[in-house]
Order: structure tokens, then sequence, then C-alpha cells
């Protein structure tokens, strides 16, 4: 099977809400958090996105975590909501993941899509994103 030919979005997120909440604590495994955001894309997505990550945050300043986003508005001028699965990693002050378009989820004009990408930014500061997208035949 041939991989599918991808249009490539970038955006820039501006966080509008950051609502951390510590729900175990560890001396020597880390602290577990839920993150909801509330935040808003600009550039080729044009959106608001709500998110609840899950965070595992270390001693040393480092932390893993997972999230699920729904997006709301226009991809490349079409409009709809989509959801996201985010994973990432901070390092240092240097927030990065991956996320891919969970299957089955984007609604009108956006029913069908298909994507994988990324995100990278300074901790605290807006994200830059890209995806990587196709829609998916019916």
């Amino acid at each position: 099977m041939n991989a599918p030919e991808t249009t490539r979005a970038e955006a820039v997120i501006t966080v509008a809400k950051y609502e951390p909440a510590v729900y175990e604590e560890s001396a020597d495994g880390g602290t577990l958090s839920r993150i909801h955001v509330e935040e808003s894309f600009a550039g080729d997505i044009e959106a608001d996105g709500v998110v609840e990550f899950l965070q595992a945050a270390f001693a040393d300043g480092s932390a893993s975590f997972v999230g699920v986003e729904r997006i709301s508005g226009t991809l490349a001028g079409k409009r709809g909501t989509f959801l996201l699965q985010d994973q990432g990693t901070v390092e240092g002050s240097v927030v990065s993941g991956e996320w891919f378009v969970v299957p089955g989820s984007a609604t009108g004009e956006l029913a069908g899509l298909r994507g994988t990408g990324g995100f990278t930014a300074n901790l605290g500061e807006g994200a830059d994103v890209w995806l990587d997208y196709w829609f998916q035949a019916a």
C-alpha cells in the first residue's frame, strides 16, 4: 500500500488557560498531575483547542505527558472538529511532542481527516505546531 500524499499545515498556539492539579506525589517516583489547557491556533489551523494532559514530572525538571485534545475551527478553510492524541516531554525549558489525528474523530467538512504532526515550544510560551494531513476516502 502506498503512503498517502500529505499536506503540511503550520500554526502557532497561544495558551489561554493552564490549570495543573497534582493527584499523586512520590519522593522518588515523580509527581503525577492532570493539566487542563485551553488554547487557540493561528495559521493554517484557525481553531480553538481544549485538552487534558496527564503528566509525570521529576525533580530534575524533566517531564513526560500524554493527552487528548478537541480542535474546533478550520483547517485550510474547511470547518469542523477533530481529536488529536498527544505525547511529549519537557527537557529543561523545551517542550516537544508528537500527535496524530484520532481515526474517525473528524466532523463537518473535515470528515475523513487523518494526519500526524508535532509541536515545540519554550516552556510558558506559544508553541509552533505542524500537522501533515490527508483525507481518507470513504
